[in-house]
């Protein structure tokens, strides 16, 4: 069965909003979990926008699964992954103007960098996996850095607004995800997926893992997380 990673940023999102309690992400993480969740996704950005140190320290302590922290390349995250030890950590871009993240991360542009940071997480026994466009060069860089795993970004097929632009957005998943197995590297895949366009991405050959975040904890508001959770696990029982 393909892994469900449920991003849990966004409750914190709320609680960042009036800068109280609750709803407490950790709590969040708990009730994914008995739904079935085989991991818990949070990105810990450098402006602290919804996910706090004390929030990841708490999740490192109760998390039962496998936890997976986004992270910039960056020296103080990196020094936070080291004492936090997520099993995973998967490298993404940021921009403290963004809403949410744009794009992938440029692994070819910026290779010796992301290179280092890899190999440091990896001699901490932490497993790094890499938030790329679906695009050659950067599945090949990807490769090149010995991360284990790749993210493919989804953004672009998930956006699409025509059958033809979501045809042409899953082609190129497809050919991405068939050349990061072909280079030895696990296929993951994220961003924008829903209860609406997962089935077909669940289709991507080796696929592994999806991270979903926005869509669940928007469903949760109307059904509740656990039901949300549910659900999104059902669409990947199928595949």
């Amino acid at each position: 069965m393909i892994r469900l990673g449920v991003n849990i940023d966004h409750v914190a999102t709320v609680r960042q909003a009036r800068l109280d309690t609750e709803p407490d992400p950790v709590a969040a993480a708990a009730i994914c979990e008995l739904a079935g969740a085989h991991q818990i996704t949070v990105h810990l950005r450098a402006d602290r926008r919804h996910i706090q140190d004390r929030d990841l320290r708490l999740l490192r302590a109760t998390v039962k699964s496998r936890l997976n922290l986004e992270m910039g390349v960056t020296s103080e995250i990196i020094r936070i992954a080291l004492e936090t030890k997520a099993e995973q950590a998967t490298f993404v871009p940021e921009n403290r103007q963004e809403i949410t993240t744009e794009g992938g991360l440029d692994v070819a542009g910026q290779f010796a960098r992301v290179k280092r940071a890899v190999r440091k997480l990896q001699r901490a026994d932490i497993a790094v996996s890499l938030f790329v466009d679906p695009e050659e060069d950067q599945i090949r860089a990807s490769a090149k850095t010995g991360a284990e795993s790749v993210e493919l970004h989804t953004g672009r097929y998930a956006n699409a607004c025509t059958d033809t632009d979501r045809d042409t957005e899953f082609a190129a998943l497809c050919r991405a995800a068939e050349l990061a197995h072909s280079l030895g590297l696990c296929v993951n895949a994220g961003h924008g997926l829903t209860n609406l366009n997962l089935a077909r991405i669940t289709t991507l050959p080796h696929l592994n893992e999806v991270n979903i975040g926005h869509n669940i904890i928007a469903k949760a508001l109307f059904v509740g997380l656990d039901r949300a959770v549910r659900d999104i696990l059902h669409i990947l029982e199928q595949a």
